[in-house]
This record gives structure tokens, C-alpha cells and sequence, in this order.
């Protein structure tokens, strides 16, 4: 059997994506970044690299499929999220659309949720997500 090749983007520094310790997976930071890209969804630099606008929902939405992404290649699926640490960038604009995507994609799974307003991510970019999941035997 080959191997399939991986769709999650690639990790911006030394650190795996998950880490398995018993039943519990633990995945790094996921944030919208496509695999094999370095340009981020919806979001317009400037020639300094500083953000001019972005759109969120496209984002958000390509957070929640990297996720997705991670999670089956490590055996595990969507509804085995137990705990999800947000952090966004800017919680006045962007909650209310975060909060709506969320509860679109998260309708039968309910892991525990925080949600964080952070300075800066290191990428431009506007939201990560840092997630747990618990796996069968």
C-alpha cells in the first residue's frame, strides 16, 4: 500500500503536528496556510510584509479543513476533538464570524472551547487553532 501524501500545510518551524501520549493527541498550532504555499488565504501584504486586509472566513474555514486534514492522517477524526484552544487576532472584528463558522463545523462535536485575543501570530495571520483529541484504544 503507498503511502498517501500529507495535505495539511507544512509546519513553519522545527515541531511535529501531533504527538500521541496514551489515548490523548495533542496537534501544534494549525493555522489557514495551504500545503506546498507560503501565501495565506484571503490575506493582502504589503510590500513589508505587514497585513493590508484579510478576509476571515476564508481563514477560518481553512483552519478548521488543516485540522481536519491533521487528525485523519494521525488516525483520528473530527468528533474525537475534545478541547480547542483559539487564539485570534483581533476578537472584536472577527469573533462574531469565528463564533458562527464554529458552530457550523462543530454542530455534533462539543469539545471544551477557549477562546484568546492575542497581539500577533508568526505568520500574518488572523487565527489558530490548538486542538486535543482523545482516540479509541
Amino acid at each position: 500500500m503507498t503511502e498517501q501524501p500529507s495535505r495539511a500545510p507544512e509546519p513553519v518551524g522545527a515541531y511535529p503536528y501531533t504527538r500521541r501520549v496514551g489515548n490523548l493527541l495533542f496537534l501544534s498550532g494549525v493555522g489557514p496556510r495551504q500545503r506546498g504555499q507560503k501565501a495565506i488565504p484571503g490575506v493582502e501584504l504589503d510590500e513589508d510584509g505587514n497585513i493590508l486586509k484579510y478576509d476571515f472566513e476564508s481563514q477560518c474555514r481553512a483552519v478548521f479543513q488543516n485540522v481536519r486534514y491533521i487528525l485523519e492522517e494521525a488516525g483520528a477524526q473530527w468528533d474525537d476533538l475534545v478541547d480547542v484552544t483559539v487564539f485570534l487576532t483581533n476578537m472584536k472584528d472577527d469573533f462574531s464570524m469565528y463564533n458562527r463558522l464554529y458552530a457550523e463545523y462543530f454542530a455534533t462535536a462539543q469539545p471544551c472551547r477557549t477562546t484568546l485575543e492575542i497581539n500577533c501570530l508568526p505568520t500574518p495571520i488572523a487565527i489558530e487553532l490548538k486542538c486535543i483529541a482523545a482516540l479509541g484504544d
